[in-house]
């Protein structure tokens, strides 16, 4: 008997493409009790529609095996690998360099839930307690980066740890950052410096009237804008930051893959 199809599924090419990535064990495993696809599938419905763990479909695995997965492939890292693969894909499909040169840096806060324990700080300027996530993409808006910290602690003491992931996601290519007023100073330029990143600060207008679209800096809003397609990263509903920041890999892993499945459609 079938199981209801839901719109979270994974389809037959986007799986081919993810399947070799996400298999840490042979598919026929004896361990295995269910199908590698439909843990997928089930993790997949859990950070598109923001339900809690424990509230899987009944006819997708049971919840603990869809979580215990997940943190086993957050462990791993392959998402990361995945974002990476298809990011370089991508860019070399839009006429583009395998590696950026520069990278978007921005953050948003999330409102905390009883479930992130001891993390959550107040955001003064935005009266919210939760936790931040810094985010770096490159011009096309892929991901390159994140960093989850609480919410309270200043935003530029946290560009050293952004800049050395970004050099390790891309190999050390990012010669510039482009980043807001948050960033200014001299210790957020001194700390990409010792990355060898130099930082770019857009600045508004100084006299602003309504909605100003600032140069650049558009493109790491945007990919904020992506992630609200994705209920569970809407609110801090993790224990653990890692597996906040791993989500949000996930989720740019489904569009990524999305995308060069639709564009490898239009090209046959």
């Amino acid at each position: 008997m079938t199981r209801t199809a839901y719109p979270s599924d994974v389809s037959d090419e986007a799986w081919a493409c993810v399947a070799p990535s996400l298999t840490l064990m042979k598919e026929d495993a004896p361990q295995r009790e269910h199908s590698l696809r439909e843990v997928f599938n089930g993790l997949r419905s859990i950070v598109r529609t923001g339900a809690p763990w424990r509230m899987m479909p009944n006819d997708l695995p049971p919840w603990h095996t869809v979580y215990q997965q997940t943190q086993r492939w957050l462990k791993a890292g392959v998402f990361e690998e995945m974002v990476r693969d298809l990011r370089m894909l991508i860019r070399a499909i839009a006429g583009r360099m395998p590696q950026p040169r520069a990278a978007m840096l921005d953050r948003r806060t999330l409102q905390s839930t009883p479930e992130r324990g001891g993390r959550a700080g107040s955001d003064g300027h935005q009266r919210r307690k939760g936790a931040q996530v810094h985010l770096a993409v490159d011009r096309l808006g892929q991901v390159l980066a994140v960093v989850v910290t609480p919410a309270n602690e200043p935003d530029r003491a946290h560009v050293a740890a952004l800049a050395a992931h970004i050099q390790e996601a891309t190999g050390e290519s990012v010669a510039v950052a482009v980043v807001d007023q948050g960033d200014t100073g001299e210790q957020p330029a001194a700390d990409a410096e010792a990355h060898g990143i130099r930082v770019e600060v857009v600045k508004l207008p100084t006299a602003k009237h309504g909605f100003v679209l600032l140069p650049r800096r558009w493109v790491v809003e945007r990919s904020f804008a992506w992630m609200a397609r994705f209920r569970r990263l809407a609110r801090d509903d993790e224990r653990l930051a890692e597996t906040l920041a791993g989500l949000h890999f996930v989720a740019f892993a489904i569009l990524l893959v999305h995308r060069f499945v639709t564009f490898m459609a239009q090209s046959a």
